[in-house]
Formats: structure tokens, C-alpha cells, sequence
């Protein structure tokens, strides 16, 4: 039988747009308490004038220190926090080994795979006092096969899907879980970092935000007896 996330303490980080904005919204409206976070506050802001009760705090996932103040301020709010959501993400135009230079793969492997840590490091150590908390990371299907998404991409979404597996099995004794659910094509603002941009044809068969916000819930509604270790979602028609 799954469990409900009513009053669970919910913490999405990357929630301004796309994916993360739609699990903070279908969180909130399953009842729990969530707390939004991102680097842009007006997108922030704009999400908590339609959702009632979101608390929002603009952080940047690249910061520890940022990540340190932002579970203070979650635990404060609203209590001990029971799932974190890692949704932040991001890729480069110039992204083939030809255009990648040492700046950009430092960009995209610090937003996509450092800051996973900085934020799994400041989380953890409330949930091992409680003995309990679940970790749910968006990562890609770029992180189980070759394809054209750029090396940068893929070695930090292939080196997020390890960590979250060394964390599980770190941890797994406090009663914490991961779990990392890898989307094939999502229609997100991601999209305009593509050299070019799928055609409209595609498009209309990729997966919409919410599809994966649902896969989070319903990740986040498994018992504690049970962990989804991995989730692959991906679009019926591609």
C-alpha cells in the first residue's frame, strides 16, 4: 500500500520551471509541505502567488553555503525534512568536444553533479538524526547510454546516478532512501540549449514537465519497506 505525502516536509530544489515546477506544484496540492527553491526569485515568487502555503527561498545549488542556509530555513518553516527533490540541471550549446573548453565542462559538471552533493551533504544529517528521509534526483537517460547530449552532460549525469547508488548504500542502514529517475525527451526550457532545437514534429511526441513530477510522486508514495533504486521514463512514440 503506498503512503501519502500529506504533511510530509518537501524540499525541491531547481523548482522555477519545468520539472521542478511542476512537483512543487502536485506536491503542495497532495497536501505536503514544500518548500521551492532555485536561483531565480521572481520565478519563485510567481510560483507561490498560485500555489497557497508554498514557501519559496532562492538559493544557488553551486553554493554550499547557500544549500546549508536553505535546510536551516526548511527546517525551521516547516519541520524535519522527509524528501529532498534534486531537479536542478543544465547543458551547453557548445557541447561537442570540439567547442568544449575547461570553463564549460566546469559549469555544467558543478550544476548537474557537485551541486547533487552540496545539497545531499547539508539534507543528510537531519535525516540520519530522524532515521529516516528519501532522496529523489532527475537525472537523463543520458546517464545509461551513449548519445548526442555532449560529453559534459553525460559524465555528470552518469556520475549523479553513482552517487545517489553510494549514498543508498551508505545510508540505507539510517533509513534513507534514493532513487534517480531518468527522463528521455522533456519539453523544458532545457531545450534551448541544444545546438538545435527538436523539430515541432518531435516535440509533440516528447514528454510534458508534469509526467516526471508524476513519476516523482509516485516514487514518493512508496512504502518505507520499498526503494525504487532507479526510474526510466520515457516517451511512448520515440
Amino acid at each position: 500500500m503506498s503512503i501519502s505525502v500529506k504533511n510530509q516536509v518537501v524540499l525541491i530544489i531547481g523548482a522555477s520551471s519545468g520539472i521542478g515546477r511542476e512537483t512543487a506544484i502536485l506536491m503542495a496540492r497532495q497536501g505536503a509541505r514544500v518548500m521551492a527553491s532555485a536561483r531565480r526569485e521572481d520565478r519563485l515568487r510567481s510560483l507561490q502567488s498560485e500555489v497557497s502555503g508554498l514557501e519559496i527561498l532562492a538559493a544557488d545549488a553551486t553554493r554550499p553555503a547557500d544549500l546549508t542556509a536553505l535546510v536551516q530555513r526548511t527546517r525551521e518553516r516547516l519541520g524535519e525534512i522527509d524528501i529532498m527533490v534534486y531537479v536542478t540541471g543544465t547543458n551547453t550549446p557548445d557541447r561537442s568536444l570540439k567547442r568544449l573548453n575547461p570553463e564549460i565542462w566546469d559549469s555544467v559538471i558543478a550544476v548537474n553533479l557537485n551541486a547533487a552533493y552540496y545539497s545531499t551533504h547539508a539534507v543528510l544529517p537531519s535525516m540520519r538524526a530522524k532515521g529516516g528521509g528519501h532522496l529523489i534526483y532527475i537525472a537523463s537517460t543520458s546517464a545509461l547510454a551513449p548519445d548526442i547530449s555532449g560529453a559534459a552532460y553525460q559524465a555528470s549525469k552518469r556520475g549523479l546516478l553513482g552517487f545517489a547508488h553510494a549514498v543508498r548504500f551508505e545510508e540505507k542502514g539510517n533509513g534513507i532512501r534514493t532513487c534517480v529517475i531518468c527522463p528521455g525527451l522533456v519539453d523544458t526550457e532545457l531545450l534551448e540549449k541544444r545546438p538545435v532545437k527538436p523539430s515541432p514534429e518531435l516535440l509533440a511526441k516528447a514528454l510534458q514537465p508534469v509526467d516526471i513530477a508524476e513519476a516523482v510522486l509516485a516514487v514518493a508514495e512508496m512504502p518505507p519497506r520499498a526503494t525504487v533504486l532507479e526510474m526510466h521514463v520515457v516517451p511512448s512514440l520515440i
